[in-house]
């Protein structure tokens, strides 16, 4: 059998009401110009939407193929004899020219009950946000459920939300059940469980290019709310430079920031998992069993089990995160 690299992707481009044109002016994207583009799929492992390797000996391959063929080689041992041939995580980057729909996502016993489906816990790394840029995550404060029916029958769900400015560099992490938005200016990464389930709560009251509203998920939300308060909506972290910091970690993932202008060795061998490493700044090589594979900004390389020792060599001042399943 052939020996795995670092692979990459060819991104999967979702029209959405909402995109704008970051993916490409930021992130240097080859989008088509003629639509709104609001996500790029770097990794996907969702059925009808399964990524295409597009580097080395394995290019047109999909995933599925992948996980088939190499298995723990592939996603670690661990992984495997747990989730089979169905890659577990999802990672995306997201352009917010608009505002989206206020949603949520159901956690996996309601999500099993109803669609034979993983739930959705995720979280955003915000790449870049626009001066007066906002994220509603979660309650303001505690209502109840026959509160919060009131509030958006009345048009009023605003005033009870609770609304973050968002800055470049900032850290959102959004549970399964918790209410929540991405506002205008925006474009972030974000990385989930495989699941593509949302309910749209409510949608600005916006048409699309037909002048038809979208479908609303209004009853089907009701169950899926976590209607609890946070002390803190946003995730603190330490920034320090050449060494990983971790930004999020739940049972579904564990995400580290490494902003670096020098080598980083690697061992990844203890955590028994691939890693997903996605590039926000400059660029770098990653050497690899004598090998290297470049990687720019705006690109997203998932790094086999079977790789443990590895160099980031970064060109200049470069910022990546990896993101394993702990």
């Amino acid at each position: 059998m052939d020996f795995l690299y670092p692979l990459k992707f060819k991104p999967i481009f979702k029209e959405k009401i909402w995109g704008g044109n970051k993916l490409n002016t930021i992130l240097g994207k080859d989008c088509p110009h003629d639509i709104k583009i609001g996500e790029s799929w770097e990794i996907s492992g969702v059925r009808e939407n399964i990524s295409i390797v597009s580097n080395g000996k394995l290019a047109g391959s999909n995933l599925q193929e992948l996980m088939e063929a190499y298995m723990g080689d592939l996603v670690g041992d661990r992984m495997f004899e747990k989730f089979g041939i169905e890659f577990p995580l999802l990672v995306k980057f997201i352009d917010a020219n608009e505002v989206l729909s206020i949603q949520v996502h159901p956690d996996d016993k309601l999500a099993r009950k109803r669609h034979n489906a993983y739930g959705k816990t995720e979280m955003w790394y915000i790449v870049q946000a626009d001066k007066d840029s906002s994220i509603i995550t979660g309650f303001k404060h505690e209502v109840s459920k026959q509160k919060y029916q009131e509030y958006l029958r009345e048009g009023r769900l605003t005033q009870i939300l609770n609304i973050e400015k968002a800055e470049t560099g900032e850290v959102f992490f959004i549970p399964a059940g918790r209410v929540h938005a991405t506002g205008k200016g925006i474009l972030l990464a974000e990385i989930q469980q495989t699941s593509d389930i949302t309910y749209r709560i409510y949608d600005w009251d916006r048409k699309d290019k037909n002048g038809n509203s979208r479908e609303l998920h209004t009853e089907l939300a009701l169950d899926a709310l976590d209607f609890s308060v946070s002390d803190n909506y946003k995730t603190l972290y330490e920034k320090k430079k050449n060494q990983s910091i971790t930004i999020a970690e739940c049972d579904y993932f564990q995400t580290t920031i490494l902003d670096f202008n020098k080598p980083v060795k690697k061992d990844y061998s203890l955590i028994d998992s691939f890693v997903i490493i996605m590039c926000l700044k400059g660029g770098l090589s990653i050497y690899y069993n004598k090998n290297k594979e470049h990687i720019d900004i705006g690109e997203t390389v998932l790094i086999p089990a079977s790789l443990d020792n590895i160099i980031f060599d970064p060109r200049g001042e470069s910022k990546i995160i990896e993101v394993f399943i702990p």
